[in-house]
């Protein structure tokens, strides 16, 4: 006999308990989601590796590189509320699809740019092309699990981006040091290709492979259906619910857009820099900096799972996401003090990636915590709207100030004090909405 939503549940039964039921639905969607956002970060931040030819072959300067860099998330800004309601409305099957395919497209046809023009229109083309995918897979997530569950996926989901670096560093150096001149294309046109064919292809599976939600999962017995739904209703119940409307006028949904946009500042000032830090401290062939780029990420994915589980496990979520954001600022200025010296520098690049990066997953348990109802897509499109705006400021500041001190240092600096401004905020959010 299937459950009902008000029957008792069954936790000890021999045939259907929690986590043997959540494993399956792990099993079948995270390694393919995880996949997806790997080579999603990877078409994003390739263009730091392209830099470091692009710029001499295209007579680029630092400024328009990053402008060129941040730009995309103007268009991914402008875009974004839009593609998560329509995402609700469609499906998450056909429209996470469809971001896919059409970003793989316009990332592979990047090797087009010619002038600071073109740079500039394919990179905010790709941010609306993308616009959607990070809060659609977040929305999509609470389809699944609830939120004491979700500190945990978001921490695999999120460890893509340090994978995407720990492979895709030295996979982009290799490409720039092999491919270079092979029919006539530069080493970074190589580049924007070979690593977009991936985001077509994964986008045709997708719409195979994900279902809209637990209704659709023919994965999934009948029992295993309701026993899911009646914890999503559960979790749901708990929520503060809220309409569309309402949420642009919610003051927690802005300050969780704050607290985003400060640690964006610092995620993207290491991601879209990190191959230029590591080439000024004294390494200089492209594969040999695509290597290097990879001991921060190692470093990061095994800090990140270790915390996200330890949140979990404790419940708590506010401390476990201060701690790493403060880390990541002060291995920030570490990295600016001591870049005179390769070894001091990768040290303190890799504290301050692994910091930078365990505040993702964490921070994302807090908006999924506090919204629920009509309203959850608008508001966590919308938190993650004005952090990705950060994507759009850090590089270019970044950029300028490298332009007139010929450093990055007070840059780095910069971003530092942005990781302690997010982490104060974060001090903000009322503790017994999110812990739990």
């Amino acid at each position: 006999m299937p459950l009902s939503s008000t029957a008792p549940i069954p936790l000890a039964s021999e045939a259907l308990t929690e986590d043997r039921v959540y494993a399956k639905v792990t099993r079948r969607l995270i390694p393919f989601i995880f996949l997806s956002y790997v080579v999603s970060y990877l078409d994003r931040v390739n263009v730091g590796f392209a830099k470091l030819q692009m710029l001499s072959d295209l007579q680029f300067s630092e400024a328009v590189y990053g402008l060129g860099a941040g730009i995309f998330f103007l268009g991914y800004f402008i875009f974004e509320v839009p593609s998560n309601i329509i995402l609700q409305k469609v499906g998450a099957r056909r429209w996470i699809s469809r971001i896919m395919v059409t970003w793989g497209i316009v990332s592979a046809c990047s090797m087009f740019i010619t002038t600071p023009t073109t740079f500039y229109i394919f990179r905010f083309v790709l941010g609306i092309a993308e616009a959607g995918f990070f809060p659609g897979v977040i929305l999509y997530l609470t389809y699944w699990y609830p939120s004491h569950r979700r500190g945990r996926v978001m921490g695999m989901i999120s460890s893509a981006i340090p994978i995407s670096g720990l492979f895709g560093g030295p996979l982009s150096g290799w490409i720039m040091q092999v491919f270079g001149g092979i029919h006539g294309l530069k080493s970074w046109q190589w580049l924007f290709l070979l690593e977009g064919i991936p985001s077509i292809i994964v986008g045709v599976i997708a719409l195979y492979y994900l279902d809209d939600g637990i209704k659709n999962a023919k994965w999934l017995t009948e029992d295993e259906k309701e026993f899911l739904s009646v914890r999503i209703e559960k979790d749901a119940s708990e929520k503060q619910h809220h309409s569309i409307k309402s949420v642009f006028t919610n003051p927690q949904v802005f300050l969780m857009g704050a607290i985003d946009f400060s640690f964006i500042m610092g995620l993207y000032g290491v991601s879209f820099w990190l191959p230029t830090i590591i080439k000024a401290s004294g390494v200089s062939e492209p594969l040999d900096i695509g290597v290097l780029t990879a001991l921060p990420y190692a470093v990061a994915v095994v800090m990140m799972i270790f915390v996200t589980r330890h949140a979990d496990k404790q419940k708590e979520r506010r401390w476990h996401l201060v701690f790493p954001a403060i880390l990541g600022g002060i291995g920030l200025i570490a990295t600016a003090t001591l870049s005179h010296s390769v070894e001091l520098s990768m040290l303190a690049l890799t504290i301050a990636t692994a910091g930078i990066i365990t505040t993702l997953p964490l921070f994302w348990s807090l908006p999924t915590a506090l919204l629920g109802g009509a309203g959850a897509a608008a508001g966590i499109a919308i938190v993650n709207c004005v952090g990705n705006l950060a994507g759009f400021f850090s590089p270019i500041l970044v950029g300028f100030i490298k332009d007139v001190t010929h450093s990055t240092d007070l840059g780095m600096y910069l971003l530092a004090g942005m990781m302690f401004v997010g982490a104060a905020l974060v001090l903000r959010v009322p503790a017994q909405v999110v812990n739990r």
